[in-house]
């Protein structure tokens, strides 16, 4: 194939996905729903064929994938995972083993060989980084409790790439028992070369290039993440395992070096470009007219994905003792079908594992889970409130045990700094105050200060009924994130419409948010902070008009 003709292919690609990615983005979907539908409609079978050369871009997006478990292997840390908490975490681990699993019994049900079948569960136990990651962010529900919660499972699933790749190297080999055990020993044999290699290379470069000579000439760090990152996916796939196993060795290596930072921003649009051609090519395998002719297929197997994945986590979160809206929004905002599908699918079906029609049905399905995450993303603390009032109906009782305690006079929701700060001014005044908070430290310190703290989560309407608010002189939202407290704000102005509503707001543009939802005072953070500045450079003015030395400034407060 000339080189030209592959040149003119990509550029073909990229401006489709270009398009096609801008308008998911106003429409306010995940930008990769866009490039694999510039695939489907360019390249692949029943498309317009605008692209001559599929397979030679195919090749190319490999790299794509070798770059992104490159990333991954940057950003790989301990220290990251055991932040979060041992309960999310190991609801993670269940999640990935559980859905894998039942998928693979509910291929082997539908005629599926052993293999295909294990292949299908690992595919769909994946959730969309890219897309849930990103809404939570965006509506700032990271911190909300299913924000920890799908952050942790996000992260384990990641981390999951690397051994499920091994799987799916292994299940390539062709034999029997002991041929597997020989194909596993011998990718553990590459693996651990790779690593003393990656090692030794690892200090021997930063020692013969110097930290401060690869921080001062970047070209010289982007150069060092290239040789040592593709020079891994080839040494990898010259000892027969995955070339993306190798490149996450290189990163995981490179990681932990002082210009890590570095080499992570100069990679990342080559990474990006990469990326986009994989997901064209992915959209390639997906066949418009075969969707088209199989919908019904499609819309099944994507709503019992759905459906399926909801009830798993949410089962799991609620064993492990989470609140039963909270582990069902958990479940809703992790439904999907994540773009690690495609690269472990990839594999696969390059292995002969799975077939060009279960793959490109995977791909439709993601495709659709994809698009129908637009709406169940931000509905999931909503619908996790629905769906766990029913479950507790169900059950005859709540989540917590209902037991008599004084009526507040004030009622603290959230109990951080700010909240204990402006707590102190009720400190033996004969108020009954009462905190609710969902973080043990803080329920702890208001317990310290002579207050009534109780653990809950203020966003689960039980927790508030239980708190009287009805009886609430006033009530002080300090939770930090805005749409959870306008969430509080809202049943909190149903519940006690005579209480006075103060509300905390860490932005400024959120200010006329709470005061339209009912709050009759909004503290920013902002204004604080800037309120703080001008009154320091007040008397900075003065301390300079005065001719006072500059070592005596006043200082901050």
């Amino acid at each position: 194939m000339d080189v030209w003709t592959i040149l003119n292919d990509i550029v073909i690609l990229l401006a489709g996905a270009l398009v096609l990615g801008g308008v998911f983005s106003l429409l306010g979907q995940s930008p990769i729903v866009g490039y694999l539908l510039a695939g489907m409609i360019l390249g692949g079978p029943g498309s317009v064929q605008a692209i001559k050369s599929p397979e030679e871009i195919e090749a190319i997006a490999e790299l794509g994938v070798a770059l992104l478990l490159f990333s991954l292997g940057l950003e790989f840390s301990f220290t990251r995972l055991s932040k979060l908490g041992p309960v999310p975490l190991l609801g993670g681990v269940l999640q990935v083993v559980v859905t894998t699993v039942l998928g693979a019994v509910a291929a082997l049900l539908f005629g599926s060989s052993p293999r295909t079948a294990v292949a299908f569960g690992v595919m769909i136990s994946f959730s969309s980084t890219a897309v849930v990651l990103r809404m939570l962010s965006e509506r700032a529900e990271l911190e909300m409790p299913h924000g920890r919660n799908s952050l942790a499972v996000l992260l384990v699933q990641d981390v999951a790439v690397v051994p499920l790749a091994l799987l799916m190297t292994i299940m390539a080999g062709a034999g029997g028992f002991s041929d597997s055990v020989l194909q596993a020993g011998k990718i553990v044999g590459v693996a651990v070369a790779l690593i003393v290699g990656m090692y030794v290379i690892n200090i021997v470069t930063t020692r013969a290039l110097g930290t401060l000579t690869l921080l001062r000439n970047r070209e010289l760090a982007v150069i060092l993440a290239v040789v040592t990152g593709l020079g891994s996916a080839w040494a990898a796939h010259a000892g027969g395992i995955s070339p993306a196993l190798g490149a996450f060795v290189a990163g995981m290596f490179l990681g932990s070096s002082a210009f890590a930072t570095q080499i992570r921003a100069d990679v990342s649009s080559l990474r990006v470009v990469l990326l986009t051609l994989f997901f064209g090519a992915a959209g390639m395998v997906a066949n418009p007219i075969w969707i088209f002719q199989n919908w019904m297929l499609v819309a099944a197997v994507a709503v019992a994905v759905a459906v399926g994945k909801t009830l798993i986590i949410q089962v799991i979160f609620q064993v492990m003792g989470r609140p039963s809206h909270v582990a069902a929004a958990t479940g809703i905002c992790l439904c999907q079908i994540g773009e690690f599908a495609f690269v472990l699918g990839s594999m696969a079906r390059s292995a002969e594992i799975i077939s060009a029609d279960t793959y490109a049905l995977v791909v439709s399905v993601a495709i659709l889970s994809f698009i129908s995450s637009a709406w169940l993303v931000p509905a999931a603390p909503r619908l996790g409130y629905a769906i766990g009032k029913l479950w507790r109906s169900g059950q005859g009782g709540l989540d917590q045990a209902d037991r008599p305690r004084p009526n507040p006079d004030v009622v603290f929701i959230g109990f951080g700094p700010a909240a204990q700060l402006a707590a102190g001014a009720f400190v033996a005044r004969g108020k009954h105050i009462l905190v609710i908070d969902l973080n043990r430290e803080g329920v702890k310190r208001a317990r310290l200060a002579g207050f009534d703290g109780e653990i809950g989560d203020a966003t689960q309407s039980d927790v508030l009924e239980h708190a009287r608010l009805e009886t609430a002189q006033a009530v002080v939202i300090t939770v930090p994130h805005h749409q959870t407290a306008r969430m509080i704000l809202e049943y909190v102005r149903q519940r006690a419409p005579l209480a006075h509503v103060v509300v905390r707001s860490r932005l400024q543009a959120h200010t006329d948010d709470f005061r339209s939802a009912g709050a009759h005072a909004v503290v920013g953070d902002e204004e604080a902070v800037g309120a703080e500045l001008a009154e320091y450079l007040r008397r900075w003015l003065e301390s300079a008009t005065s001719g006072q030395d500059r070592a005596n400034l006043p200082e901050s407060t």
